[in-house]
């Protein structure tokens, strides 16, 4: 049984730093690819990060201001996100893929419940 939990959502305004954790159950967490997606309303899930090792690629609108981790010890992966926008509000989501690389939600089997991200201007 794979579970995915998402935590440390909010409301925060922008310009200001949010840092979320995914707690995973995944039996070879070291080896899977753990990635960050996000929906916002009335808009497609959309690829933010993902990990695998220490390979690390992020969608563009992200890039210089969240950073992806992982700490395999506790099988958690975190997304810093910094300088945040209020095009950043979103339901954020944890997956895990057995794909290096992957930035497609079919490429991810595992998918957390989500947790929500606002940012006010």
């Amino acid at each position: 049984q794979v579970q995915l939990v998402e935590s440390g959502g909010g409301l925060v305004q922008a310009g200001g730093s949010l840092r979320l954790s995914c707690a995973a159950s995944v039996r070879t967490f070291s080896n899977s690819n753990m990635g960050w997606f996000r929906q916002a309303p009335g808009k497609e899930r959309e690829f933010v990060a993902a990990i695998r090792w220490g390979s690390t690629n992020y969608a563009d609108s992200v890039k210089g201001r969240f950073t992806i981790s992982r700490d395999n010890a506790t099988n958690t992966v975190y997304l810093q996100m910094n300088s945040l926008k209020p095009e950043d509000t979103a339901v954020y989501y944890c997956a895990a893929s057995p794909f290096g690389g992957a930035s497609y939600d079919y490429q991810y089997n595992y998918w957390g419940q989500g947790t929500q991200v606002t940012v006010s201007s």
